[in-house]
């Protein structure tokens, strides 16, 4: 029988996480699963506990929380692989705020739902994304995607709101309107392909959606090799009131200041401010000079929903 890790982010979805762990433990219990349950206990900490899942011969990892818990997962899945060659597969409960990488996955948002996906055991590989900020240490992986520049301040800003979900996000995007205005010139390196031009954001996409419901990507497929990029150039605040709501139904493609492409490996530099960055919703920095970004195709086994 398998060995199921069930890592549990109890702060996701501002205590939601906490407060599902009694129904987590039973409904698992009550099918009869070989599992070990384990809460986090500070950041960081799920990168650890699926590291150690691996080398303990688990065969199946699951993050109970948001995209922060499970974006920490697939690092500590990732860089197992990387060093050892040894991997698990991946699963996920959605208790956190936005749920972003599931929803790309085609995982449930509901928990229960999520429970009966991870029953089925249904399964599909995957492509993960790779950053490196600056010259820094390490890269680290992501799922769902990197968003560099206005993106990433609304997800800065959605943080200190009490709202939790999509109209934390919503509300955020409103505020960044004053707060980021002003398109930094960038240098863009895709493909190959270099240019220099004012960009308000950068969306660098493996799934589909960002923030709880703004579809960055609505056409993007997670195991098909590519990113899917969402590139805005230099726009005023009457047109980024005009284009938020596009997002929002993923209709922005065709808009005059919208770029959308594909791309295997991306580089963004900035050439007269520092670009603020976020992979997964997770802070990558605040001050970054350049961001070195790619793909590695079918790298993770996902249990997800049948298509």
């Amino acid at each position: 029988m398998e060995k199921v890790k069930v890592i549990v982010n109890p702060a996701s979805g501002k205590g939601r996480g906490g407060k599902s762990v009694p129904v987590i433990r039973q409904k698992l219990l009550d099918l009869d699963l070989n599992f070990d349950l384990v809460l986090t206990e500070h950041q960081g900490h799920a990168i650890a506990l699926a590291q150690q899942a691996v080398n303990d011969g688990f065969d199946t990892v699951i993050a109970a929380g948001g995209d922060g818990t499970a974006n920490e997962v697939i690092n500590g899945l990732m860089l197992v692989k990387q060093f050892t060659g040894k991997t698990a597969a991946l699963g996920v409960l959605c208790v956190g705020r936005g749920n972003d990488f599931a929803f790309g996955a085609g995982i449930p948002q509901d928990l229960n739902s999520g429970i009966d996906c991870v029953m089925q055991n249904h399964r599909k590989m995957i492509d993960i994304g790779r950053v490196l900020v600056d010259s820094g240490p390490a890269p680290r992986f992501f799922g769902n995607g990197i968003g560099i520049g206005f993106d990433a301040v609304v997800g800065f800003e959605a943080c200190k709101l009490k709202l939790t979900g999509f109209p934390a996000y919503a509300v955020a995007a409103l505020k960044t309107i004053f707060l980021y205005d002003k398109a930094p010139v960038i240098r863009l390196d895709i493909d190959g392909e270099v240019r220099d031009q004012p960009s308000l954001m950068v969306s660098v996409m493996n799934g589909r959606r960002m923030g709880g419901g703004f579809m960055m990507a609505p056409q993007a497929d997670i195991s098909d090799g590519k990113f899917s990029l969402c590139i805005a150039g230099d726009a005023n605040r009457r047109t980024i009131f005009s284009v938020i709501p596009k997002f929002m139904k993923g209709s922005q493609e065709g808009h005059p200041v919208i770029e959308m492409r594909l791309a295997e490996k991306i580089t963004v530099t900035a050439l007269d401010a520092p670009l603020p960055a976020h992979a997964d919703g997770e802070t990558l920095c605040e001050k970054g000079q350049k961001l070195t970004i790619d793909l590695l195709p079918s790298q993770i086994e996902v249990i997800c929903q049948t298509e």
